[in-house]
């Protein structure tokens, strides 16, 4: 069996109506043509295994490593509670145009319906112009009724909530919270390791083929957030060589580095894998005899049974993310 090592995974694009092309032209992906709207970097959602960029293990997928090295690559209180399931999913998302209205379901109602982990999720703002915005749940309380009516009349951004946003800006969003990314927007999201999406409006848009694509307003209607919950954003303190957390959940953890010089990172006292996403900057790292760097836009996972690592990098801000 090879040593375990800091793991880069080969980036997967994904076209989609509203994406652009920062992720190809800004942060280098190695993708071909427009509208890519998100790039996957740490993944087990089948038809998009995350295969390993570098090293021994290189070209190996992540589901067949978590099956050979087990709580060596996940922890062990980690693959107790999962298995061999991976629980979270790492993307970048360009929104070059806005992003359908939509919500995801929680644990329960996923496993009933689609056998899924349910979908929460955390937004980090890289990237912004200054008319974007962010829809995020509603104005004020409204019934199930209101909100259907003006389902019905195509009025539902009459009753959304719509957040001005900047880059730095972190956000959580809860199953069942309505939502959506504007325009304009570039960010990094973490979320449970899930692909179910209600989307309830999507502005009468048109697919290439000349389609609207499909709605799930009867799914999504028992399971909508009606009230007028102000529960999103993330604060954080913000100082040179500080550690924050921005979410401390049971599905995930997220913690943010502002980096300057040097910063020793010791992972003694967390049983899981560690995944550290590049928001701002670049950073080299050093951990034994293995040592790379990671550029902005970029994910490095931290197998378990590795204690700690060293990053050095000016002016770098880094999520690091682990359960």
């Amino acid at each position: 069996m090879k040593l375990l090592y800091p793991l880069e995974f080969i980036p997967q694009p994904k076209k989609r109506i509203w994406g652009g092309n920062k992720l190809r032209k800004i942060y280098n992906k190695p993708f071909n043509g427009d509208q890519i709207g998100e790039s996957w970097e740490v993944s087990t959602i089948p038809n998009s295994i995350s295969k390993v960029a570098y090293g021994t293990l290189k070209g190996l997928s992540l589901d067949k490593l978590i099956l050979e090295y087990k709580y060596r690559l996940v922890g062990k209180s980690v693959y107790e509670k999962y298995n061999n399931k991976f629980p979270i999913l790492i993307k970048f998302i360009d929104a070059k145009e806005d992003l359908s209205v939509q919500l995801h379901p929680n644990d329960d109602i996923a496993k009933t319906r689609h056998s899924s982990f349910g979908k929460t999720e955390m937004w980090y703002i890289m990237d912004s112009n200054p008319e974007s915005k962010l829809i995020l749940g509603f104005k004020e309380e409204v019934t199930k009724k209101i909100y259907l009516n003006h389902l019905k009349n195509n009025t539902l951004n009459e009753i959304l909530n719509y957040e001005s946003i900047s880059p730095g800006d972190a956000l959580l969003i809860n199953p069942g919270k309505v939502h959506a990314i504007g325009g304009g927007i570039l960010l990094a999201e973490i979320q449970q390791s899930s692909d179910i999406t209600y989307r309830i409006y999507d502005y009468q848009r048109k697919d290439q083929n000349g389609q609207y694509r499909e709605l799930h307003t009867d799914l999504a209607e028992d399971i909508i957030d009606f009230k007028n919950r102000n529960n999103f954003r993330l604060k954080y303190n913000f100082k040179e060589n500080n550690i924050d957390y921005l979410v401390n959940s049971k599905h995930f953890k997220t913690k943010i580095h502002n980096i300057n010089k040097r910063l020793i990172l010791s992972f003694q006292k967390v049983d899981s894998f560690v995944v550290l996403i590049c928001v701002k900057g670049n950073f080299n790292f050093f951990q034994s005899n293995y040592n790379g760097s990671v550029n902005l836009g970029s994910c490095l996972m931290i197998p378990a049974e590795l204690d700690n690592i060293i990053l050095e990098g000016e002016n770098v801000i880094v999520l690091q993310v682990h359960m």
